[in-house]
């Protein structure tokens, strides 16, 4: 059997994970604590990714590659029990909601022609070809987008954009996740071919990112409530644009240290961005909306991050040896622009907290 099929499962699960769990942690959190729900998942996301390049260094050392993926077998069963014995039941649980297999379809292929024409575009695919994608995802995204206005329970529920917080607080969470992928996956390639780093030493420099995002995200959510998220997140995407642009203008033969700092700037100002900004963008949602606002959050970050992917390819493409450059140079205008938008907001009234909800 054509073993292609497996990483699209494997896309199916994280994105059912990513879709529900801004949801779960406003179902589980009061109001009152709802920013220590936020803080506490983005800390959990920092540790597992300061974590993952050490354990799988430690599967390496004493069994093959494919160990990485069976690893995850039995920790996915676990989460599975863990889940099923505590997570509570959703009291807002929509009984008239039924999945759509047609507008699935339809969504998918918005999507993913839109993702396949700047993936081609980044790769210098024939322009006829992008050309015809891009109509095709206008086409079928209109349409989409159409019949999703008019439905009760839309599987995209675009109409939560015309929400002026929510809408704002999304445009800065796609500008964010593009800024970090166009950054994490550029890096590498300069550490290793300019600076001659080997593949551990590239892993220890790039962890400094998580750390300090593990230390700032808690750190905003306890902020939340006190300082208003878009000056919270506005701060932090500073921090983010600051700490990018430093690292497009490395010295020449610059010290671990030189690396070091530069990256822990992006991750503090990453950790002090994220938890208001998801913050804001479930709770400024009708709490029997979570899922939606959650399912849009996913779709922020994902798109966010093929994008900055599909970008990098097409500042290498461009610029050469010089891509690293230029895709840091890109990334801290997209955080530079999360930061003049995030502020925003401080001009917008949250209308759920306006009636109490």
């Amino acid at each position: 059997m054509d073993a292609d099929w497996r990483p699209h499962a494997t896309g199916v699960g994280r994105a059912a994970v990513m879709s529900i769990n801004g949801a779960l942690i406003r179902i589980i959190y009061p109001q009152r604590i709802l920013g220590r729900g936020m803080a506490i998942n983005t800390l959990m996301v920092a540790v597992s990714t300061a974590a993952w390049p050490t354990v799988a260094a430690g599967v390496l050392s004493v069994a093959s590659w494919q160990w990485l993926f069976a690893i995850n077998v039995p920790i996915g069963l676990f989460a599975l029990w863990l889940g099923h014995r505590y997570l509570p039941v959703n009291p807002q649980k929509n009984s008239g909601q039924r999945f759509n297999a047609a507008r699935a379809l339809m969504n998918a292929l918005t999507f993913g022609l839109l993702l396949c024409a700047l993936s081609g575009f980044a790769q210098q695919v024939n322009g006829r070809w992008i050309a015809i994608e891009l109509c095709l995802a206008l086409a079928v995204g209109t349409l989409f987008v159409r019949q999703q206005l008019r439905q009760r329970w839309p599987l995209l529920p675009v109409d939560l954009l015309r929400i002026p917080l929510f809408s704002l607080s999304m445009c800065t969470s796609i500008c964010s996740f593009s800024a970090q992928m166009l950054a994490m996956v550029s890096l590498p390639f300069y550490l290793q071919t300019v600076l001659g780093r080997t593949e551990v030493a590239t892993g220890m420099l790039l962890t400094p990112w998580p750390l300090a995002t593990m230390v700032f995200a808690p750190l905003a959510g306890a902020l939340i409530g006190r300082v208003h998220a878009g000056l919270l997140g506005g701060i932090g995407m500073c921090l983010f644009a600051l700490g990018l642009f430093s690292l497009a203008w490395l010295p020449a033969a610059p010290s671990d240290g030189e690396i070091i700092w530069r990256m822990m700037l992006c991750g503090a100002g990453f950790g002090l961005f994220q938890s208001p900004n998801n913050h804001t963008i479930i709770t400024s949602a009708p709490r029997n909306r979570s899922g939606g606002a959650s399912g849009m959050l996913g779709t922020a970050r994902l798109f966010g991050q093929t994008s900055g992917a599909a970008l990098v390819a097409l500042m290498f493409n461009m610029f050469g040896d010089s891509g690293t450059h230029a895709s840091l140079v890109l990334a801290g205008i997209f955080a530079a622009g999360a930061a003049l938008v995030s502020p925003l907001r401080m001009t917008q009234a949250n209308p759920q907290q306006a009636v109490g909800k």
